[in-house]
């Protein structure tokens, strides 16, 4: 498995990456912001590429930025153990080196992104994942997870035959319990009577919550081993494991964030994930390109939801796609969410 500590970066050399800069931003500083064909940059959050999940669906929507605009965009790994300001001056770093837009993934990255923001106030920062930064120059990249969640357990309920089903999430944070909460009040409305097993990896990210296929694993196991027979994580890299584990068992997996059936490094467990509750990070991180690229920046809370296409269920396996009763439930929930007659829980 990838080491995620290493730091790795992606169309740029790594020590140009290093470059110090100076303590204080200022106009100066940012005179290479935004400069043509530049293209933007990513700074990963803990599991980094390769997680088969939300890191990798920000770097889809970057390379189809890059595509589209002749780009030459840039990604980088977080280190293990690192504290606020050694985001800070890699945002930093990246910025003045004229990337933009300059986006964190992950909510891991909000105290980082208030401060690059500041001293580079003619870079458009975009942070996935959180909305409490208020600032001119900041984009809140937001979902209603709980939305796509609320599905995956309609299709939880459908699917178990031994009424247990099971929840993994990798650190004990609001935004986990958002997905937890969705999926279920969707399982509880679906089929009365069917237990949620819950269990939190960490109760940190550094404790490796999201970057630990090991965790993952081993929290599924004793969750099927109590009866569940349809597992969902939400739990970034580690959930590579839940998926190892539901296939060994024979059970369903639901994946989380892009179409785990379609991910290269999951093909030999595809056939049992039945389906996954994706937010469209990539779609997220390419608008906020194009809008800096069309010369009109977003800024301010960005939230997709299912009516706007933003969060949702992937339909790639065949057993999800050909069964009625599932197809059936799912279309009604979808409806009621997007009429307002169900009202999804966040907490």
């Amino acid at each position: 498995m990838r080491r995620v500590s290493r730091l790795a970066v992606a169309g740029v050399a790594t020590a140009t990456l290093a470059v110090t800069m100076s303590a204080c931003g200022s106009s100066s500083s940012e005179s290479a912001a935004g400069g043509k064909g530049k293209g933007l940059a990513l700074a990963y959050d803990v599991g980094g590429r390769g997680d088969q999940s939300f890191n990798d669906a920000a770097t889809a929507g970057m390379e189809k930025a890059d595509k589209e605009f002749g780009y030459k965009s840039t990604a980088v790994e977080p280190q293990d153990g690192e504290s606020d300001a050694d985001k800070v001056q890699r945002l930093e770093t990246l910025a003045k080196q004229g990337y933009n837009p300059v986006i964190g993934v992950g909510f891991a990255y909000a105290p980082a992104v208030k401060a690059a923001a500041a001293k580079f106030p003619k870079t458009t920062f975009g942070i996935v994942d959180d909305n409490t930064i208020k600032a001119k120059n900041v984009a809140d990249l937001v979902f209603h997870e709980e939305q796509a969640s609320y599905l995956a357990g309609v299709v939880a309920a459908k699917a178990t035959k031994s009424n247990t089903v099971g929840f993994i999430g990798g650190v004990d944070v609001p935004l986990i319990h958002k997905f937890e909460a969705g999926f279920r009040q969707g399982v509880q409305d679906t089929k009365k009577g069917v237990k949620v097993k819950s269990q939190y990896l960490t109760q940190t990210a550094a404790e490796g919550g999201f970057s630990s296929p090991d965790k993952g694993e081993n929290a599924a196991e004793g969750q099927i081993d109590a009866g569940a027979d349809v597992v969902y994580a939400a739990a970034g890299l580690s959930g590579q494991g839940v998926i190892k584990a539901a296939a060994a068992h024979k059970v369903w997996a639901i994946g989380v964030d892009s179409d785990q059936y379609k991910q290269a490094a999951l093909a030999k467990y595809k056939q049992y994930i039945l389906t996954s509750a994706m937010k469209d990070v990539a779609g997220a991180v390419y608008n906020l390109a194009k809008s800096v690229h069309d010369g009109k920046p977003r800024t301010g809370e960005v939230r997709a939801s299912l009516a706007s296409g933003g969060v949702g269920l992937a339909d790639s396996n065949p057993a999800f796609k050909s069964n009625a009763d599932i197809q059936a439930a799912v279309k009604k929930a979808e409806e009621g969410i997007k009429n307002g007659t169900i009202k999804v829980k966040t907490s």
